[in-house]
């Protein structure tokens, strides 16, 4: 074995790319499969919590008037 071949090894893949990934990746497949199968009434009946959760936050960016302007009656002559 030559010398540069020795020091000039690959990186090890991604997780996800070994086999123990896919196979984690598939379980958590098949689990989410699973539990949103049997628990449908749960999720959609939670659906209006958050959109609720996501349009509050968005509401107070955008209902500010963009944010950081903080408009004073002293101002003006």
């Amino acid at each position: 074995m030559r010398e540069s071949e020795s020091n000039h090894s690959t990186p090890p893949p991604p997780w996800w790319k070994t086999r123990t990934g896919a196979a984690f990746i598939g379980f958590l497949a098949i689990a989410a499969f699973f539990l949103i199968t049997e628990h449908q009434a749960h999720v959609l009946g939670a659906l209006p919590l958050l959109l609720l959760l996501l349009v509050c936050p968005l509401m107070h960016l955008f209902m500010h008037g963009g944010g950081g302007h903080h408009h004073s009656g002293g101002d003006k002559p």
